[in-house]
């Protein structure tokens, strides 16, 4: 299971790595969704793929599964979506006034 879990975070991290090096100001945002999202999966990768019961007092179970990188990603889950979205609403304000998307002409003429 590790070894499917690994191969899709490479491919999650080869997808954003090709997105964030385009030119469209929307595929940058895209490609740093998916570079998080790859990044959440190898923290639960590397946290290992255990089964067990939940850690509660009451329970009685031969193995227990670890809460904190779940409790991670969960935090980590909620900030990229808040990152996503102000970057999502810079890039609709920017294609709004520049009337563009193109990293080339959002940079700007050396006198500017």
């Amino acid at each position: 299971m590790e070894l499917y879990m690994s191969l899709a975070i490479g491919v999650l991290f080869t997808v954003g790595v090709y997105l964030i090096l385009s030119k469209s100001l929307l595929r940058i945002v895209l490609g740093t969704s998916f570079l998080t999202h790859g990044v959440h999966l190898l923290l639960l990768t590397m946290s290992r793929l255990k089964s067990g019961a939940p850690p509660l007092l009451g329970e009685k179970a031969g193995a227990y599964v670890d809460p904190l990188p779940q409790a991670l990603i969960l935090t980590s889950i909620v900030i990229s979506f808040g990152v996503t979205s102000f970057l999502l609403v810079l890039a609709y304000k920017a294609y709004q006034k520049l009337g563009t998307d193109d990293m080339e002409q959002l940079r700007g003429g050396e006198n500017e």
